[in-house]
């Protein structure tokens, strides 16, 4: 499979989880941000596990429980609790940082060299998501703030050591393992701090399918698959993907407004991403 395909698969992701905020807001019961979180990785996890029937060796559970704090029950968390302390905008901008983030934590435990292009393409990135989502009068609040970065740092590291700790097993197996990881983490903190559901309707029911099959079963799949074929600094910039989904629904289903200065960080969102993507240079250091 050419490279252009597993770029095209790889991005889907983070573009389709861009959709997790109007999914939430509109068809999930409010209130429940770690329950959503299980949610959303422990029945894929389940799933891709009966789908691979192959279970992790039991040398490999410490790297896992790792992978699935980092990649799930941290990053969940810390993302659902900062979407609840800031504006969408400040949470999405701070989240920004990641692929910068990746850059440096690649180049350190991977030996990835640091281009130009791809520093320049991930600093550009984060003022054109700041464009794209972050309002004038946007608040901050500290435990949000400090929130955020946890939640980018999580993730940036897991998706190194992803690619560090890379079982001789297919990104299927792989990735059934970390999803069942993540949501094992999470379970008890959500049964311990959340109270039990409410009775589900037909929205809300179709509102977990979508997170659980769509942006968890086959999201994390292609994402993974993407960091063992392209690298994590080839996979990262695709992450600028998700505010501008959120932000393009946001207009198309609820009818929010588009000002030119969020139509300038679309533009410049979409170039970082073509930037970020393609493959390294010669290194900079």
């Amino acid at each position: 499979m050419s490279r252009t395909v597993d770029a095209l698969l790889a991005a889907s992701a983070p573009a389709i989880w861009g959709t997790t905020y109007i999914v939430t807001s509109q068809l999930l019961p409010p209130g429940y941000p770690l329950t959503d979180g299980v949610l959303r990785a422990l029945p894929a996890g389940l799933l891709l596990l009966l789908v691979t029937r192959k279970l992790p060796p039991v040398d490999w559970l410490g790297r896992l429980a790792v992978l699935g704090a980092l990649n799930f029950a941290i990053f969940l968390s810390a993302l659902f609790f900062a979407a609840y302390r800031l504006p969408g905008g400040v949470a999405a901008t701070l989240g920004a940082i990641q692929p910068l983030l990746v850059l440096f934590l690649a180049r350190i435990a991977l030996g990835t060299p640091l281009t130009a292009r791809g520093l320049i393409a991930a600093m550009a990135g984060i003022f054109g998501v700041a464009l794209l989502v972050l309002g004038p009068g946007a608040a901050l609040d500290g435990p949000g703030l400090v929130a955020a970065l946890v939640g980018a740092v999580s993730m940036a590291c897991g998706v190194v050591l992803t690619r560090k700790w890379q079982p001789p097993v297919a990104a299927l197996t792989f990735t059934a393992w970390q999803l069942t990881a993540g949501g094992l983490l999470l379970l008890p903190v959500a049964l311990w701090v959340e109270p039990p559901l409410p009775a589900l309707n037909v929205l809300n029911i179709a509102g977990f399918v979508w997170l659980c099959l769509i942006g968890g079963a086959y999201t994390y799949f292609v994402w993974f698959r993407g960091i063992e074929r392209l690298g994590p600094a080839g996979v990262t910039a695709f992450g600028f993907l998700s505010p501008l989904t959120a932000v393009l629904l946001g207009w198309l289903i609820l009818g929010e407004n588009l000002s030119p200065a969020q139509l300038s960080g679309a533009a410049i969102v979409v170039v970082c991403v073509w930037l970020g993507s393609r493959p390294a240079r010669p290194r900079l250091a």
